[in-house]
């Protein structure tokens, strides 16, 4: 079961030709609180895109994250956190198979 999600907001800046993608890792384990979160915090930031842009819609969520990644990272439950433009990759859980599968 999910302990956040780690979700994508497209936000119109100034000065750009269109609308850019921010994440945001957030601390609630439903998805569509998370989500509602995030656009609440990319007001912040700008207007938030009403149309999908480059095929992305305007807030979808890019993962999950589990118990054990929100634990690393400090990520307390109802926190949303601003990540930035960047590819958040440190959030992003990689499954390993294990060797007998």
């Amino acid at each position: 079961m999910a302990r956040g999600w780690l979700i994508g907001v497209m936000v119109e800046v100034a000065g750009e030709p269109i609308p850019l993608r921010h994440f945001f890792a957030v601390g609630h384990e439903d998805r569509a609180k998370a989500e509602w979160s995030a656009i609440d915090r990319a007001l912040l930031i700008g207007r938030v895109a009403t149309s999908p842009v480059g095929g992305l819609e305007p807030v979808h969520m890019v993962s999950e994250l589990a118990a054990r990644t929100t634990n690393a990272l400090a990520l307390k439950a109802g926190e949303v956190r601003s990540l930035g433009w960047r590819w958040p990759r440190r959030w992003i859980t990689l499954k390993v198979r294990s060797p007998d599968q």
